[in-house]
């Protein structure tokens, strides 16, 4: 049995675009899409309902904690691809809930730079188990080789597409 038979017409979502004649290739963007869509969805909707955040939070909690020393807030922007008011309007956030702290930047006094305090360490760090264990779940009904191939495949067409819009641009 296919995807398109176990899912209903409101499940099938972004898929239900498809028609049987369409190009393999748009099919299978658009369940990209659709599962990407899905994914990002649900865990929206638990980060909201377990810790009364948003996903936009978590990434930026995210970034910095993967970069100890801080980040500009420019960086900050760029690795969230979103604009430098939203990243300000964030930093203003958790820096009055004790999150992050901003301090001007060494080599260019004109910039901020941000970084998580222990206590935004700490949060992070408990949302962090938590969503790990969330993706685990929503992935748990494909094997690891399945798990590895779908990986294997899509790194390739990343490559790909990384390759093309340097040709382009």
């Amino acid at each position: 049995m296919t995807a398109e038979r176990l899912l209903d017409d409101q499940s099938i979502g972004l898929e239900g675009r498809v028609a049987s004649d369409d190009h393999q290739s748009l099919k299978l963007w658009l369940r990209l899409l659709s599962c990407s869509t899905q994914i990002e969805t649900l865990i929206r909707k638990r980060l909201r309902a377990e810790f009364g955040i948003t996903l936009a939070r978590f990434d930026y909690l995210a970034q910095l904690y993967r970069n100890p020393e801080g980040l500009r807030m420019s960086a900050l922007s760029r690795f969230l691809m979103v604009t430098g008011g939203n990243v300000t309007g964030l930093t203003d956030e958790l820096e009055k809930e004790g999150f992050v702290e901003r301090s001007a930047n060494p080599q260019d006094r004109r910039s901020s730079q941000v970084r998580l305090t222990p206590k935004g360490r700490r949060a992070f760090e408990k949302i962090a188990a938590v969503h790990e264990a969330w993706v685990v779940e929503i992935f748990s009904g494909l094997g690891a080789a399945e798990q590895r191939q779908m990986h294997g495949l899509l790194g390739e067409l990343r490559v790909q597409l990384t390759a093309g819009t340097q040709d382009a641009g």
